[in-house]
């Protein structure tokens, strides 16, 4: 297999039904959840639109800085949530689960909290309790909220003549 990155363009018509189709495995679990916890940037949209779908109102945040941009960091909270303490009774919410190393501190300070994203890599899935699709790790995944719409030139360099 290639080591080159892939593209995967999520459109906001994509994200809303993959959120959807998200909502539907929740509201399956047949559980009363006391709120959201969204996992910020990322995961504010997932969340809201979530929150629209099950009727659930208290949508508390979590912002934790892993990476800027392309570099990887140490995990750093700058801005706790503050609906609860341990997550019980909680979703816990996100776009996307990559490498794991959000989720894995996100899941230690939140330890009851129910955690599902809408995408996920293989070596982040293990640490969440749900997921709409999976994509490969070499996939850069480019969200709706990243992109805005431009000219792309025709792919042969013959399709202008």
């Amino acid at each position: 297999m290639s080591n080159q990155i892939r593209k995967h363009i999520i459109s906001w018509d994509q994200l809303h039904r993959d959120c959807r189709a998200l909502t539907h495995e929740l509201l399956a679990l047949d559980k009363k959840w006391d709120g959201i916890i969204a996992i910020t940037r990322g995961g504010m949209i997932p969340a809201g639109i979530i929150a629209r779908e099950m009727g659930i109102r208290v949508v508390d945040t979590i912002s934790v800085r892993t990476y800027s941009h392309q570099e990887i960091s140490e995990p750093q909270v700058l801005n706790d949530v503050t609906a609860t303490t341990d997550g019980d009774g909680f979703l816990l919410i996100d776009d996307l689960v990559d490498t794991g190393k959000t989720a894995k501190f996100v899941r230690e300070r939140l330890p009851n909290a129910y955690f599902a994203t809408v995408y996920a890599k293989p070596e982040g899935r293990p640490l969440v309790d749900n997921f709409i699709t999976e994509v490969p790790q070499e996939t850069w995944i480019y969200f709706p909220w990243d992109l805005e719409l431009d000219y792309v030139k025709p792919i042969s360099k013959h399709a202008d003549e």
